[in-house]
């Protein structure tokens, strides 16, 4: 995945290692809860700084809804455009969510054939 959040991590690349529960009065909103959530791992890398967003790599080690959104904004830098985690600012600074998935790849259900597919980043980075 790539996503253009705002600010950045301190670290050029890292994991983040953080427990995730449905956020229920607030759905379809997910949380961070550190005695209830379910383990969750994204690692991510930047791949550019800019002077208030970078662009990072995104690799979720784990599939939990709303992971790398959540996971992103828990640490300060929500993904730009999220009508669900982000600040003000970081939302108007696009109009549509940062968040793009460039590769996919998994074995199909039916045939067993693996089958993985690519695409080009649609938006440029703010």
């Amino acid at each position: 995945y790539l996503a253009d959040v705002w600010g950045a991590p301190a670290s050029d690349a890292g994991l983040i290692d953080l427990p995730l529960i449905n956020d229920w009065p607030n759905r379809p909103r997910q949380k961070v809860d550190h005695e209830s959530g379910k383990p969750s791992q994204t690692h991510y890398e930047i791949l550019d700084r800019r002077k208030n967003t970078a662009r990072l790599q995104l690799t979720p080690l784990t599939g939990r809804t709303h992971q790398l959104r959540v996971h992103l904004a828990a640490l300060g830098h929500p993904i730009l455009g999220d009508d669900l985690y982000a600040h003000e600012e970081a939302l108007q600074m696009t109009p549509r969510l940062h968040l793009h998935a460039t590769e996919l790849h998994f074995r199909h259900p039916g045939t067993g054939v693996m089958s993985r597919y690519e695409s080009r980043c649609p938006f440029k980075t703010p």
